[in-house]
């Protein structure tokens, strides 16, 4: 599933919630607020593509990710792989820790992971 940078940040604001009416959502927006139409077109987009979903309240829907930030994201990492890097996480990895200039704390973190999930395999 694709969604645009504004999808992207509606559905942010939807996981931040979990649940949420348009106003709730609207107010999360910095300003200067997008249109009301402009948010309104926007969760017709995300219902449509199977992003989000809603329940009636009454005459208010209350909207809900039918996708979690943790399905999303790895989705889009593994798209970013396999578009930009061959299909090669070594290549991926080795992009990103040099250009993101990680500080040495922050390898040995990465380190501790990468040496934790080879433990459990």
């Amino acid at each position: 599933m694709n969604l645009t940078k504004a999808e992207e940040q509606l559905i942010s604001y939807l996981w931040k919630l979990d649940k949420g009416y348009f106003k709730e959502i609207k107010e999360l927006y910095p300003d200067p607020k997008p249109a009301t139409t402009t948010i309104n077109t926007l969760l017709k987009r995300m219902i449509d593509k199977g992003a989000i979903g809603y329940e009636l309240h009454g005459n208010s829907r209350q909207y809900y990710p039918l996708i979690s930030k943790d399905t999303y994201l790895s989705k889009q990492v593994k798209g970013l792989i396999q578009n930009f890097f061959n299909n090669s996480a070594e290549q991926f990895a080795s992009f990103f820790t040099h250009e993101t200039e990680l500080n040495e704390e922050e390898l040995k973190r990465l380190r501790s992971i990468v040496d934790g999930k080879l433990k459990s395999k």
